[in-house]
């Protein structure tokens, strides 16, 4: 479904920018005192009554809208791709919002009393019953509470009477039958401030500090669905039934079930499950959000150590709540793309020689039906925050005075079909929990749920014969409101404060602009690379349905064609060995391989590739992986050659310019302090570093070293491998075998052959675990004094020193996170979410760690690494139970046969296979071997590796915390 609005908020969110505005043409737009109040309430359905009885958009022909007597409504779909799988989500439309002062968080404190207990599931049982049935914990069982609704989520690996009925079952539980007893809600306390400590982090703070500034007296920035501390360590279960009897209603709840099973039989089985459904008690009113005030330019700065520079201006106006038509659609279309032209001059201005600002982005978004804003956010480095602001304030007027050009219309309009006849082409394949969690979210936007055609057709209508002056106008009508609102988050102060900020906008607002330059028309230069490489061999694995090729130069050819998404290509390419060939006792420069990308090519800058391709759909993405440099992309069918001729080129004329690389290095310049401000920051930048015992190729660079990191280092130590070793191209999804390989042939297969004479030394393939330590490592962070992370880690070994014991130890791993979960967050109550890894490598001999890790308070660590030892010595003497084993292996054996119907997870699975074959019995034995796994299995893995002696463990604590 087109969601304009949405789509052009997450422009900014790419940036990682969050809420910003726009600025004024030369003269300021007037404010629009008459539109400073709260409009009338939107139309409101009747109870059963969807959203398009008011509105002339054609909703989704596949989609049955539907509604029980008591006013519960439901969307059923079927979708049998992939077979055997289904997606429930149940929607209610209510949340933080909704709260009264004394219920602050309870809205999401209930969320939580779903797996604690109702009048058929005994408390703690609502999760086991689902892990038997397949489910993971979080990634298949979980639950989110917003400002205005909360959403329980299953996701079914198959799609059998037991499994459907005992889900809906459990849906209608929470719904109307929770306990909420005094017990569970005791228990869950904790889990709840722990959820809440590993959520306040730096951009948090800021964004309530935000939201708070652009709508004072407003609803929204009272109600944060994770609440007040005090309330919550207050709350007893009367308090949060009253909510719960308030609220949840069958009115108030959206039942959606997509997924391969016969639509009528599901609807007589949520007939059967919820028709006798009656609320309790009185109705609770939705309460008035306030109302946007009239304001003139304001600054609001806030400095908050460990984050990044980041500036907004916004202009603030009252909610659109008028319903969605087919006119307002248009409207909000000719925004977007208005938005989108200026987003490409920001681009462009990011991506040129020393430029003002990091990124920029402009953008409309809708908070929460409580107003809608026009932002323009950037981020730039702290001492260059002046430049940044002028840059963007006179790039938006010139948006503004000037509009936008007929030619840059054009390019945003290609783009956007291209976009959308690929989502038209892959639509018969869209996930069940995907197309589930579109059907939530047009709840949530008061939309009509459409099909990808629909969109595609209305947005063919939409853009017929339509000129730049008319977007032009549409922009000019973005930059009014509330306004211009200057909010600055910086990591340290700023002269003069707010009045500084104040004054430097208004100075901006008085230059000149100029209109904007029409940009040097180019040609794409790399649609040959040679006569068409001749094929030397070629072998089909059958059982796996793919075909290995080999070109006369070299390069190996790994085709899969699937059916998994339709119309849609992967394709991945690996050059020689990746981290094998970096140096392991000095800091390298990959952290900085996106540059390699961000260099465009040697006869052509990325900016004037993505315009010339604007009607391709193509990716270029650039990593380092343990035994390859990986280019990568996917694209539809019709732009394969188009994928792979950019890929080609990266991987021969890479363009190395200086500007790419400069902004990721200005932009990491202070990452070292957004790592250093939380615990969780500290964890993610020196863990992989830590178990790897110091190998420099896992750790994170110093502020020293990214000062000092210089382009010909990275060009040095990257572009030889890049352009001279072996290739290995891999390419799966909806293309045949004949088709991958002429494409291949034209690009890769074209290329003078590559010699691999550079063996990778054996010392280049040694990695070390850590030695076991008398007494944790502790680490530091910059947070609040409590919250700490406990990490421990035991060494295993390779995968391939013993397959089947490294199915066993995965296993174990499962076992081991059950168990945690069941104590530290379930029976103890003092964390969130108990996280259990293990990795047995493909890559590096001998190297493989199980580890298990929770976020706690400082005092409790103690607690967590006593639990941790004492799992570990149950699990030598005794092992899992016959329960816990299949909970831990039902749900591994689902999450793996969900992967494999994905084009991801073999474009992964068989990169390297043509040089080592055992990568086939790996993909072929991964269930089967995982199905074998018995109890004494997981005992010997425990009984080998889960040695106290060998334990490596890891304290993350506030500084100066005893």
């Amino acid at each position: 479904m087109i969601r304009f609005s949405r789509a052009s908020f997450a422009l900014a969110a790419m940036l990682s920018l969050a809420a910003a505005s726009a600025l004024a043409a030369p003269h300021k737009p007037k404010m629009f005192h008459p539109a400073m109040v709260r409009p009338e309430a939107p139309v409101k359905e009747k109870p059963g009554e969807w959203i398009q009885a008011h509105s002339d958009v054609k909703p989704d022909p596949d989609t049955i809208f539907g509604a029980l007597p008591n006013g519960m409504r439901y969307a059923v779909r079927r979708q049998a791709v992939p077979p055997g799988q289904a997606a429930i989500r149940l929607y209610i439309d209510a949340g933080a919002l909704q709260e009264t002062d004394a219920q602050q968080g309870l809205a999401h404190f209930l969320e939580h009393m779903a797996f604690e207990g109702s009048k058929a599931v005994p408390q703690g049982e609502m999760v086991k019953i689902l892990q038997r049935h397949g489910l993971a914990f979080g990634a298949d069982t979980n639950a989110s509470t917003g400002f205005s609704q909360t959403i329980y989520k299953l996701d079914l690996p198959h799609t059998d009477d037991d499994t459907l009925d005992t889900s809906l079952m459990l849906m209608r539980e929470t719904a109307s039958n929770l306990t909420i007893s005094q017990d569970a809600v005791d228990h869950q306390r904790g889990v709840v401030l722990s959820e809440e400590r590993t959520r306040d982090t730096p951009a948090y703070r800021i964004y309530k500090d935000r939201l708070g500034f652009l709508l004072p007296g407003d609803r929204l920035p009272t109600r944060y669905p994770i609440g007040q501390v005090a309330i919550i360590k207050s709350a007893q279960p009367a308090l949060i039934a009253d909510f719960y009897h308030h609220y949840y209603r069958p009115d108030r709840a959206v039942l959606v079930v997509v997924g391969d099973f016969d639509p009528t039989a599901m609807e007589a089985k949520i007939r059967a499950r919820f028709g006798d459904w009656t609320p309790q008690g009185l109705p609770g009113a939705d309460p008035d959000l306030g109302k946007v005030a009239a304001r003139v330019t304001e600054a609001k700065l806030v400095v908050e150590p460990g984050a990044p520079l980041t500036m907004q201006i916004t202009w603030v106006r009252p909610p659109d709540l008028t319903p969605d038509t087919t006119a307002k659609r248009r409207r909000e279309l000719l925004d977007l793309l208005g938005f989108q032209v200026m987003n490409r001059r920001f681009q462009a201005i990011a991506r040129g020689d020393k430029p003002p600002f990091l990124g920029a982005a402009a953008f409309k978004a809708d908070q929460e039906h409580s107003a809608d804003v026009t932002m323009v956010a950037v981020n730039s480095t702290p001492d260059e925050w002046r430049p940044a602001l002028e840059a963007v304030e006179e790039e938006t007027r010139r948006a503004v005075q000037y509009g936008v050009r007929q030619d840059e219309l054009d390019r945003e309009i290609t783009e956007f079909r291209a976009q959308l006849r690929a989502s038209e082409a892959e639509a018969a394949t869209r996930r069940p929990a995907a197309l589930a969690d579109e059907i939530v979210n047009s709840l949530a936007e008061r939309e009509v749920l459409t099909s990808p055609a629909e969109d595609l057709d209305f947005f063919e209508s939409a853009v017929r014969g339509l000129k730049a002056g008319e977007v032009s106008d549409a922009l000019k009508t973005m930059f009014r409101g509330s306004g211009p609102l200057l909010f600055v988050a910086s990591p340290k102060p700023i002269g003069g404060g707010e009045t500084t900020l104040v004054a430097a906008l208004t100075s901006a607002e008085q230059a000149a602009v100029a209109p904007p330059a029409a940009p040097v028309q180019v040609a794409w230069p790399y649609e040959t690379f040679g006569p068409a490489g001749k094929v030397a061999e070629t072998k089909d694995v059958s059982d796996l349905e793919t075909s290995f090729i080999r070109f006369a130069n070299g390069v190996r050819l790994t085709v899969k064609p699937t059916k998994f998404s339709e119309d849609q290509v992967s394709i991945r390419v690996n050059i020689g060995h990746g981290l094998q060939a970096l140096p392991k006792d000095r800091q390298g420069e990959a952290w900085a391989a996106g540059a390699v990308t961000e260099g465009g090519l040697k006869k052509i800058s990325s900016e004037d590739m993505e315009r010339v391709l604007a009607a391709k759909v193509f990716q270029a993405n650039f990593g380092v992986g343990e035994d390859a440099f990986v280019l990568s992309g996917s694209t539809r069918r019709e732009d394969l050659g188009t994928e792979l001729q950019v890929l080609a080129a990266y991987a021969t004329e890479p363009g190395w310019r200086p500007q790419g690389f400069e902004r990721i290095k200005n932009a990491s310049r202070t990452i070292e302090d957004q790592f250093a401000a939380t615990d969780s920051g500290v964890l993610a930048r020196d863990l992989q570093g830590l178990i790897h015992a110091g190998d420099r190729r896992w750790t994170f660079p110093s502020k020293d070293e990214i000062a000092g990191a210089k382009l010909a280092d990275l060009q040095a130590e990257i572009g030889p491998h890049l352009t001279q070793d072996p290739i290995e191209v891999v390419v799966v999804g909806d293309i045949s075998v004949d088709d991958a390989t002429e494409a291949v042939a034209r690009t890769f297969g074209a290329l003078p052959a590559r010699v691999d004479d550079a063996a990778v030394p054996a010392a280049q393939k040694q990695v070390a675990f850590p030695a076991s330590l008398a007494k944790p490592l502790v680490l530091t962070h910059k947070g609040r004094a409590d919250q700490a992370i406990g990490f421990i880690a035991w060494p295993t070994t390779d995968f391939w020193a013993n397959p089947q014991h490294a199915r066993e130890d995965a296993v174990m791993g499962e076992v081991m996170g059950l168990r945690l979960t069941d104590q530290l967050r379930e029976h103890d109550g003092i964390t969130y979410s108990p996280s259990v890894a293990y990795s047995h490598s493909l890559t590096w001999s001998g190297w493989g760690y199980v580890s298990a890790s929770v976020e706690v308070p400082p005092a409790k660590l103690d607690a967590f690494f006593t639990e941790v030892d004492r799992i570990a010595a149950d699990l030598r003497a005794r092992g899992p139970t016959a329960d816990e084993l299949e909970r831990a292996k039902k749900p591994r054996i689902e999450a793996i046969q969900k992967a494999q119907v994905t084009n991801q997870y073999w474009l992964t699975e068989l990169s390297g296979a043509q040089a080592d074959p055992r990568r086939l019995d790996f993909i072929r034995q991964l269930v089967p071997g995982t199905e074998r796994v018995n109890a004494a299995d997981v005992q010997r893995a425990a009984t080998t590796f889960l040695q106290d002696s060998k334990a490596w463990k890891l304290e993350i604590k506030a500084q100066g915390a005893s």
